[in-house]
């Protein structure tokens, strides 16, 4: 653990730049990092940097088209050439980030020299896995995990280096906080290996850039995925003691998407609760990995969700303790593509735990649920999920169960989400509007936690839905707002005449 010392003297805040920014080198470096800020400004943070844009996919495989990477290239040739090339070809690439970066200064030969160190000592690292594994006693398969973490640190370590480089040019006393564990001849645990880090850093006098992967022998990726760098954001924050924990993103936390309602339609939200980013995280929509909320929840560290490129803005906070006495719509979102798996089984009725086999199908198969419901004899799951990983799902609970009739389809799934959406009458309202937009219902549900309203549509009706949803609840909710206001200065007045005479 951290010392005493650090713990007690951290008014210090933890920031985590997404890849995006962090491709955006010059507004990063004037918004964020240095710009007009005093001597005492420049201190007391800590910067956690995703790679730049794209190169996660490179060493990976691409996140939206699953084109291979290094990665994938690695796990499924039979030779070194594929991914050996694959490798060079991101080398070549960060080298030319660098040229971009530095320019002819003299940090382009430390941040080259730098790639250099980690691209080739990962390809001999892994030459020599693929010597080893050629011997039968050996299994690849055991070691692809680890080889799949150490090629997605390579990102991070990349962006995390020149970013320190390009501070203490600037004359800011920028360090390295590397957590990647290159090199590192023992395991640790992930708090082990910040703590270890972050003994050595004083944060009143030195500007920590850490790595968004960090090395450690619970394996990130294998629980957390490809949003470990949020965990690792969030653990930094919780271990530190921080005031404040701070994502920067390209966008404001908003009311909806603005590509589908419009950008004048849309509205920045100033504050909401840790349980509206978790229902946001259910709908593929994350403001943070649920699990890293989870840890500033507990810790008591509010979240700010800050925009890159408007500095000023105060963006959005986050906290456990918002519960805004009038209630409102804060956010219309959803699923664009979601299935239906429909399971009719007489059998069912009246049998406790009869779902228990569908929900172990789904868990084996990763495919996460956003909604369900069921009566006596259905249980219908509105999942997203790859339509392979459906059809692998569908098959098995047939197999399991032959006298069921499973069906399956294409829907869209639009939730209404807010701190407190307990008014009278917002579900029969939210029904009507979606009513009059021509959307047809294929299933609705009012939860008793009363923080998200969730509408299943058609594929094709989802934008609609969107758009009539935010129109008649957000957008309307101001207008109508007026006009009771309106409604009671007309009637006062009307009182104080009647008085009068």
């Amino acid at each position: 653990m951290l010392s005493a010392q650090k713990k007690t003297d951290a008014g210090h805040s933890v920031h985590k730049i997404g890849g995006t920014s962090m491709t955006q080198v010059e507004a990063v470096m004037d918004n964020i990092l240095v710009g007009n800020r005093s001597e005492e400004e420049l201190y007391n943070r800590v910067f956690v940097v995703s790679a730049y844009g794209g190169f996660t996919d490179l060493l990976l495989e691409n996140k939206k088209t699953g084109e291979a990477g290094v990665y994938q290239l690695y796990a499924g040739s039979e030779t070194d050439w594929a991914w050996g090339d694959s490798l060079t070809k991101v080398s070549e690439k960060m080298c030319a980030i660098n040229e971009e970066i530095f320019g002819d200064a003299p940090e382009l030969k430390l941040a080259n020299a730098f790639v250099q160190e980690r691209v080739e000592g990962t390809r001999s690292c892994l030459m020599d896995l693929h010597r080893l594994c050629s011997f039968g006693h050996f299994k690849l398969e055991k070691h692809l995990l680890t080889v799949r973490e150490m090629l997605s640190a390579i990102g991070e370590s990349h962006s995390a280096h020149n970013t320190m480089l390009l501070l203490r040019a600037k004359g800011v006393n920028a360090v390295f906080a590397d957590l990647s564990g290159w090199r590192e001849p023992e395991a640790s645990t992930l708090d082990g290996r910040i703590s270890k880090v972050f003994d050595d850093i004083d944060l009143g006098s030195q500007l920590a850039i850490a790595t968004g992967y960090a090395q450690c022998s619970e394996g990130l990726m294998s629980i957390y995925g490809r949003g470990y760098s949020e965990v690792t954001f969030s653990r930094i924050a919780c271990l530190t003691q921080a005031r404040e924990a701070i994502i920067h993103k390209e966008f404001h936390l908003s009311s909806a998407d603005p590509r589908i309602v419009g950008e004048d339609a849309v509205r920045p939200i100033g504050r909401t609760s840790y349980d509206v980013a978790d229902q946001l995280s259910n709908m593929g929509m994350e403001a943070i990995h649920p699990r890293a909320a989870k840890g500033l929840r507990q810790n008591d560290i509010p979240l700010r969700i800050a925009n890159t490129f408007e500095p000023e803005h105060p963006g959005t906070v986050i906290d456990d303790h918002w519960d805004p006495e009038n209630s409102r719509v804060e956010i219309v979102t959803g699923v664009p593509t979601a299935f239906e798996i429909e399971v009719f089984n007489q059998d069912m009725v009246g049998i406790p735990g009869s779902e228990e086999s569908i929900l172990s199908v789904l868990k084996r198969y990763k495919v996460p649920t956003v909604t369900k419901n069921l009566n006596a004899n259905t249980i219908t799951h509105y999942v997203s999920a790859p339509l392979k990983q459906i059809r692998r799902c569908v098959d098995e609970i047939e197999e399991k169960h032959p006298e069921a009739t499973v069906q399956t389809r294409k829907v869209a799934i639009v939730s209404v989400i807010g701190a407190n959406i307990d008014q009278p009458g917002l579900f029969a309202r939210a029904v009507t509007v979606l009513d009059e937009a021509g959307v047809e219902l294929v299933a609705s549900h009012f939860p008793s936690r009363r923080v998200d309203l969730q509408f299943v549509v058609a594929e094709g009706d989802f934008n609609k839905a969107i758009v009539a949803l935010h129109r008649g609840l957000v957008e309307g909710k101001k207008e109508e707002g007026a006009s009771d206001k309106k409604t009671k200065n007309d009637s006062a007045n009307k009182q104080d005449k009647l008085k009068a005479a």
